[in-house]
């Protein structure tokens, strides 16, 4: 999940997934320390079943914030969502506040800007500081060695009688063959697809992230935060591991999803698209394959499993204003700043998800930057989703969201999503004539359960409707006066992020 993005944190998710009613909730140990440029992942609120807890939630103001499936954000020239500070109940997007995840590819606190590896050059290390020193060893360690050989060769000179014998190494050690489920094989049919995306703004800030080929006529499928800031007029491109490099443009993209597609210019004939899994039937446990650029290092490749599914994750790029929602696939595989955008895969090879975020506890460090790296807990968004967003940009260049049609908070303190008493800018809550309308749901009400997932908070409600497409019907289980209710509701739509 998250770089180094520093700044007001967005209204958190909690960091344990939702289970099934009747399942136990496992208690989920925090894993970051505050006051981390990436910060620590969003506390869990009070579980609707009754479960453990997760880390407690940080605001970055007393004033609830407000989250809506639906929801819009006021926007500069830019385009960009605007925020100069902390917005009331129904704002969107919500301001971000500390315990949020950020991005996993750099942002405005690293060394890169909004990105996990930018262009700035290291500073040069002191002469006499610990260059020095290793140098001085190694020397002292090749004297030890060419004495050591030296005695042994005397020694074995004075010793030899002419009875000594000499043993030979065989010539080969077998053919190396590389089976299709390896995870060297995997890589070798992988990385040709992988390609390693640098954008630029106007103003000349960019940096590095990945993203992978999606289909035969160059479109590229990445996130959203990692070609941001090369949208409104800047440069983007994109480099093969065979070194050839494309100059792109961004067909469009989905802040609220953190999915974006940018198409090569003069794209090659030769593309081949990696192969889609399907992101519902991964279970925990499963291996996982990473690609992309950690630190600007293009073309790396680590490995892991899927350590949870259904992941609550609010992200930001650390500007307070872009803030996304997943239900995401947790791994272990090895995640840092540049990894952003690429193909998360199963041991077959197929793309299960898009890496996009990490859970980090260090403020930097790494590289001499304010960067902090891979713990083992990154975040990806699932397959299933992010090819309905890709499609989407591709046919009309604007994402469409989901929607139930209420606003909801996005405080830590309820055991569920409640439905608000005022929506964004003076709104009705309750959108008239809406789903949630049409289905009885009132201000106030508690939303604990969709479908069989549990809903802890807002940020959790989002992510889960998020993952649905505009028309899908689901069964929603709330609460009102002390009494539990479950309706049936057909999601609406909403286009773009305004």
């Amino acid at each position: 999940m998250s770089t180094e993005n520093e700044g007001t944190a967005v209204p958190p998710a909690p960091s344990a997934p939702p289970v099934p009613v009747d399942a136990p909730a496992a208690s989920t140990p925090q894993a970051s320390e505050a006051g981390a440029p990436t910060t620590p992942i969003p506390p869990v609120p009070p579980h609707a079943s009754g479960g453990a807890q997760g880390p407690e939630l940080v605001h970055a103001g007393p004033a609830p914030a407000y989250a809506s499936a639906e929801g819009g954000a006021q926007q500069g020239a830019s385009g960009a969502p605007q925020h100069p500070g902390p917005g009331p109940e129904g704002a969107w997007p919500p301001p971000q506040s500390p315990g949020t995840p950020l991005y996993a590819d750099g942002g405005a606190g690293g060394a890169g800007g909004a990105w996990g590896s930018g262009y700035q050059q290291p500073a040069p290390k002191p002469k006499n500081g610990r260059g020095g020193l290793v140098a001085a060893v190694l020397v002292a360690a090749l004297v030890a060695g060419g004495l050591g050989g030296g005695l042994g060769y005397t020694l074995a000179k004075d010793n030899d009688n002419g009875s000594s014998t000499t043993l030979s190494a065989s010539d080969s050690g077998g053919s190396v063959k590389r089976d299709a489920g390896t995870v060297a094989g995997v890589a070798q049919k992988a990385l040709p697809s992988t390609v390693t995306i640098e954008a630029e703004s106007t103003s000349g800030e960019g940096g590095t992230g990945t993203g992978f080929v999606f289909d035969t006529q160059g479109h590229i499928v990445t996130n959203n935060h990692v070609v941001a800031d090369a949208v409104d007029g800047g440069k983007l491109s994109a480099t093969f591991p065979n070194g050839k490099k494309y100059d792109a443009e961004v067909v469009g993209h989905a802040q609220g999803y953190d999915v974006a597609v940018i198409k090569l210019k003069n794209a090659p004939s030769d593309l081949k698209p990696l192969t889609l899994g399907n992101s519902d039937q991964v279970a925990v446990g499963d291996s996982t394959i990473a690609i992309g650029a950690p630190f600007g290092l293009s073309n790396t490749v680590t490995t892991g499993i899927i350590s949870a599914k259904d992941r609550p994750v609010a992200s930001s790029d650390g500007s307070g204003s872009n803030a996304s929602y997943m239900s995401a696939l947790q791994t272990d595989a090895s995640i840092n700043p540049g990894n952003s955008g690429g193909p998360l895969l199963d041991a077959q090879g197929n793309v299960i998800g898009i890496n996009s975020a990490i859970q980090s506890t260090s403020g930097g460090g790494l590289g001499g930057t304010s960067q902090s790296g891979s713990i083992g807990l990154g975040f990806a968004i699932p397959i299933n989703q992010a090819k309905y967003v890709a499609q989407q940009l591709i046919q009309t260049g604007k994402p469409v969201y989901a929607k139930i049609g209420a606003s909801v908070s996005l405080e830590d303190s309820t055991g569920g999503a409640k439905i608000t008493t005022e929506g964004a800018g003076g709104s009705d809550p309750v959108e008239a004539g809406g789903p949630a309308a049409k289905a009885g749901l009132k201000p106030g009400d508690v939303i604990t359960k969709l479908d069989d997932h549990v809903i802890d908070s807002g940020p959790t409600l989002i992510g889960e409707i998020w993952t649905h497409k505009p028309g899908d019907k689901v069964k929603i289980t709330y609460e009102r006066g002390g009494k539990t209710q479950t309706v049936d509701l057909t999601l609406g739509a909403r286009t773009g992020d305004s």
